[in-house]
């Protein structure tokens, strides 16, 4: 019988969107709600989409009263345009989101960052990302706060450049190189990581406050 409930964050995105096609179809789950700063059209049977701003709690508030949290949200320093852009989408959003849900109930809140999240890196994208870690640490989420640290995702994107999709091939043929300690930067599929997510999700209590799930442990849950 279903009964967990979820907010999703970053459904359009390349993990979000391999998420999303899995909650629907996990008999586990009888309701995803979509928070999202634009219509995706992607509304429909348990999906509820909810067009947000993240800057103002009230737009989400009501919504977030669930078990699961999944923020897949993401972009780059290209897309973003600025350093401020870029830690509103991957820093003040995933964080506002989690405050209310930690307040209303939610039990656990699953992220992706990525491999070399760091909030003592000198290199910003890596900084942010591991500042979020941190910042949502501190919220103490009653079944914990899982984390998904990726390397270079493989997957359709529409606006993918050339030399991305040559980067892609390329970690793809080599991804048998990456083994023991340097697995944590082999390449791996979107849909890899969200099934690692939805598992990890409907697992029992964890063990720790905090799982970390990168490397070998990584693709070990994604299987």
């Amino acid at each position: 019988m279903a009964t967990r409930s979820a907010v999703v964050l970053g459904a359009s995105g390349l993990v979000g969107g391999q998420l999303l096609r899995l909650l629907r179809e996990d008999s586990a789950y009888s309701a995803a709600i979509l928070l999202t700063r634009r219509a995706l059209g992607l509304e429909g049977g348990k999906v509820r989409e909810v067009v947000v701003d993240f800057e103002r709690a009230e737009t989400f508030r009501p919504f977030v009263s669930v078990d699961d949290v999944f923020c897949c949200l993401g972009t780059t320093m290209k897309k973003a345009g600025s350093e401020d852009a870029f830690r509103k989408v991957d820093f003040d959003a995933p964080l506002a989101v989690a405050r209310e849900a930690r307040a209303a109930g939610a039990g656990q809140y699953l992220i992706v960052t990525a491999v070399g999240a760091d909030a003592k890196s000198r290199v910003f994208y890596s900084r942010v990302k591991g500042e979020i870690e941190s910042a949502l640490m501190a919220l103490e989420f009653p079944r914990g706060l899982k984390i998904f640290r990726p390397s270079l995702l493989v997957g359709d994107r529409a606006d993918r450049r050339p030399a991305e999709r040559m980067a892609m091939a390329v970690m793809r043929a080599t991804r048998p190189v990456f083994v023991g300690a340097m697995a944590r930067y082999r390449a791996i599929d979107a849909s890899a990581v969200a099934r690692a997510m939805l598992r990890v999700a409907t697992d029992g209590p964890s063990a720790t406050a905090v799982e970390l799930y990168e490397g070998e442990r990584l693709f070990g849950v994604s299987r």
